[in-house]
């Protein structure tokens, strides 16, 4: 099988296989690199939800404790 590819042209190997790759295995590599930056966005979504929400808690626990109010 080696020798088979390596009597292959350069631009065979080079160009036009990993074309061809590209072509048949592309809509599968874009949707995943797509779920994957969807899923990204969504934890790092989450994690400022929770830090804002952290943050309003000790904002209102620390002024309610201390006499003051909003």
């Amino acid at each position: 099988m080696k020798d088979v590819f390596m009597a292959l042209p350069w631009w065979v190997r080079w160009i036009a296989i990993p074309a061809i790759a590209l072509v048949v295995f592309g809509t599968m590599l874009v949707s995943f690199i797509t779920m994957l930056v969807g899923f990204l966005f969504k934890v790092l979504l989450f994690v400022a939800l929770v830090a804002i929400l952290i943050f309003l808690v000790r904002k209102f626990t620390s002024s309610s404790s201390s006499g003051g109010g909003w």
